[in-house]
């Protein structure tokens, strides 16, 4: 396939998600009444679109969400309600990365918050793959002001790793919607719904 480097999605791919779990904290523990219109599998409504893209900041979200919430929630509650859904890195996914950046360039694009970010980083110290050690570049959509499915954002990060035409670059995300965009903007995809293999998943379009 001829592929030189992998951009990763991070939410459903890389971390395991229990968008259940975060429903949870902010109906029963902050009962906040749009739980379910700002939340779904793939991509936030409202308030949480926003803050991924860029639109609000993270204090601005917990203002607004603490502004229709029970009396007496805290911001440290929003950070925690919205941690919630992050289950971890599993081991494995951990190894193979590591493995795969002897080999590849690897690069994160990811529709993501201010408060998701600060969770994410500490999962992945945790695992033993900081950030900024086992990615060349994060792409992060509240920094882009931008959010895939966007063609834009795609646009822009090819633009921004010059070294590797699009079509030797191959990008994984669990959200067909993205990777049929990433597709057109001549990108070669893998379409991972979470839960599956990684490994095995990347073995069939790799080897």
């Amino acid at each position: 396939m001829n592929i030189e480097a992998i951009i990763f999605d991070m939410g459903g791919v890389l971390v395991d998600l229990d968008m259940a779990a975060g429903k949870k904290e902010f109906k029963e523990k902050l009962g906040y009444p749009h739980t379910d219109e700002m939340l779904d599998p793939c991509h936030g409504q409202g308030l949480f679109m926003k803050t991924e893209a860029g639109e609000l900041s993270g204090a601005e979200f917990r203002r607004a969400i603490l502004a229709e919430s029970r009396p007496g929630c805290t911001e440290d509650m929003v950070n925690e309600a919205m941690w919630s859904m992050l289950v971890g890195i599993r081991p494995e996914k951990a190894t193979l990365l590591k493995e795969l950046s002897k080999q590849y360039d690897l690069y994160l694009l990811s529709n993501n918050n201010p408060i998701m970010m600060i969770k994410c980083r500490r999962l992945f110290e945790e695992a033993g793959i900081p950030l900024e050690q086992i990615f060349k570049k994060c792409f992060v959509s509240c920094e882009m002001k931008l959010i895939k499915p966007h063609p834009e954002i795609f646009e822009r990060v090819i633009q921004q790793i010059p070294e590797h035409p699009a079509d030797r670059m191959l990008f994984i995300d669990d959200s067909l919607k993205n990777v049929e965009m990433a597709a057109r903007s001549g990108l070669r995809i893998l379409h991972f719904p979470q839960g599956e293999n990684l490994a095995e998943r990347l073995k069939t379009v790799l080897d």
